[in-house]
């Protein structure tokens, strides 16, 4: 690898703090989002979004609660311009929202852009930009600093003439690549528009400050910020706005340390779309403050369907690894986070229930999900899944969320061994469906196994207060009848096939339900010692009696086929 071709940031930009604050500040409140996909977004697309797509689009973002959108670049695209227009001539923007929209700084280009938003009756920001790197400036621009800060002013002036009066318009103004650019410059050039534009608090301007190409780790944008913060000469009228991409994939912390900088307003992307590898994601920046207990102003309690959305619109799936939304981030297939994450929704259901209050309401500490996939709109039935990695933890949690059933430790251990058994030769994941039917063949009987015996019918009766039981027993053609006295119908049928030389050792029963509510059939989990070891057998019936006969019924033909070999 050519290392030695690139610089570090040290050596291509001054670095203006020594002294530095935001270390110990922490996140309380949200700043402002300001979504950018309408335009920064959208000209990063393959396909760039058609009129219907992007009025879908601005209606989610709306719905979902965001105030400040940047919807176009109406210099650069007919499309831009004529969806700028349909907000101004219609009224499907609440009044509530700002519109903003992008320009350049040239005279002619500006004129249009005000052109475009004559007549909207929402408060709209005219986004001004022009870069001010070095590079920029001597490959891109063919200017000096002074020259360039007299372009920027240019620009400035023209905004101010062209719309200057509209009161429901304000100015932002972004020095492009201002991650790149020396503090002292950037921070005259912002100085010089404040004053052009005289900011105030009645009336702020926005200096949105960009790290338009991601060269650093994110505490130099911090210092990067946190110096503008300090110094900018109408810091009262100014709304201090950042823009970071994700070049070095670091772009969410590169914004939340500059809002901890000082920073008050933040553009990105939602799930991250934009120019190479994109802008920040302000979804993954909402959900954050949101699991730290900071309101993020913005609703995402049903994300997958924005998630659907947003890939209608840029026609690019979200990634299925991706923070908060993608398919598989609630999902745990290995074993130990599997028992972990069981052991937490069993504890949170016990909490609610002590407490008296609903599940949704108590504080959420369930291992291995920093958040709860309810409050994102999501189900728990894919929480846990099961493969070739997974534990005990995983086949119980779905078969007791899919049927009901609880399955006491030592019979977990027990199906683990035929679960992990059957994914490693199958190399497939296991749903519910699959689980269960290799619960019924190992456990239920249903694998074929012939019957050496079986239970001919039974009569429960009592008589001076003690329970006689009758049993009765077919074998190889033979019909033989017990009665019993004083003995429960398990016991009185344990003894019975003793008698036919079937010794059943009972080590425990369990008794579940198969199914949710008052059609559930009841299970009956048998322990028993088998000539190979202790083994598990399952009745199951309309009554715990019906299940627990025919669960020694199970074990009494495992044992009399076991002594036949």
């Amino acid at each position: 690898m050519p290392s030695h071709r690139y610089r570090a940031v040290t050596e291509r930009v001054e670095l203006p703090l020594v002294d530095r604050a935001w270390p110990a500040r922490q996140l309380t409140a949200a700043p402002l989002w300001v979504p950018v996909d309408l335009r920064d977004g959208n000209q990063a697309l393959a396909e760039p979004m058609d009129p219907e797509r992007k009025r879908r689009f601005f209606e989610l973002m709306v719905a979902m609660g965001y105030t400040e959108i940047e919807v176009g670049y109406p210099s650069a695209s007919q499309t831009d311009y004529d969806f700028v227009r349909l907000i101004a001539e219609t009224e499907f923007a609440p009044e509530h929202v700002t519109i903003v929209v992008f320009t350049p700084a040239r005279r002619e280009l500006i004129e249009r852009t005000v052109e475009s938003i004559r007549g909207i009756r929402n408060p709209v920001v005219i986004h001004l930009y022009t870069a001010t790197a070095p590079i920029w400036r001597e490959l891109v621009l063919g200017r000096d600093r002074a020259q360039l800060l007299e372009l920027i002013l240019g620009g400035g002036r023209d905004v101010l003439e062209l719309a200057g009066a509209l009161p429901n318009v304000r100015f932002e103004f972004s020095p492009e690549v201002f991650n790149l650019t020396e503090p002292d410059y950037a921070l005259e050039v912002c100085d010089a528009m404040t004053r052009l534009w005289d900011a105030s608090p009645e009336r702020p301007v926005i200096l949105n400050l960009p790290a338009t190409v991601e060269i650093a780790t994110p505490n130099v944008y911090a210092d990067q910020i946190e110096y503008m913060h300090r110094n900018l000469a109408r810091r009262d009228g100014v709304i201090l706005s950042v823009h970071p991409h994700n070049d070095r994939g670091t772009g969410v912390a590169c914004a939340e340390l500059a809002v901890l900088a000082g920073a008050q307003r933040v553009e990105g992307c939602l799930f991250g779309n934009g120019e190479r590898t994109g802008n920040v994601d302000l979804v993954t920046l909402a959900l954050n403050l949101h699991v730290q207990g900071v309101d993020p102003m913005i609703d995402f309690s049903q994300l997958d369907e924005i998630r659907r959305t947003v890939e209608y619109c840029n026609r690019i799936e979200v990634h299925p690894r991706h923070p908060y939304a993608g398919d598989l981030v609630h999902t745990a297939f290995s074993g130990t986070h599997q028992d972990a994450i069981r052991k937490g929704f069993a504890e949170h259901r016990a909490r609610a229930e002590a407490e008296g209050r609903p599940e949704r309401e108590i504080p959420w500490r369930v291992p291995y999900l920093p958040v709860d996939p309810a409050d994102l709109g999501r189900s728990y039935d894919a929480v846990i899944r099961v493969n070739s990695q997974s534990g005990k933890g995983g086949a119980t949690y779905v078969l007791e969320r899919e049927f009901g059933l609880e399955l006491p430790r030592r019979l977990q251990i027990d199906f683990a061994r035929h679960v992990q058994r059957l994914a490693d030769e199958s190399g497939d994941e296991l749903d519910a469906t699959r689980l269960w039917t290799l619960f019924e063949e190992v456990y239920l009987g249903s694998a074929g196994a012939s019957m050496t015996v079986e239970l001919g019918g039974y009569e429960i009766g009592e008589a001076d207060g003690r329970t006689q039981t009758r049993i009765v027993l077919d074998r190889d053609g033979d019909r033989t009848e017990r009665a019993s006295d004083g003995d429960g119908p398990v016991e009185a049928l344990v003894t019975a096939l003793a008698e036919l030389g079937i010794e059943v050792e009972v080590l425990g029963l369990h008794q579940t339900s198969l199914g949710h509510g008052q059609d559930s059939n009841a299970l009956t989990l048998l322990e028993f010692r088998h000539p190979a070891g202790v083994r598990w057998a399952a009745g199951r019936g309309a009554s715990v009696l019906g299940a627990s006969l025919e669960a020694v019924m199970l074990a009494a033909n495992a044992v009399a086929a076991a002594s036949e070999e």
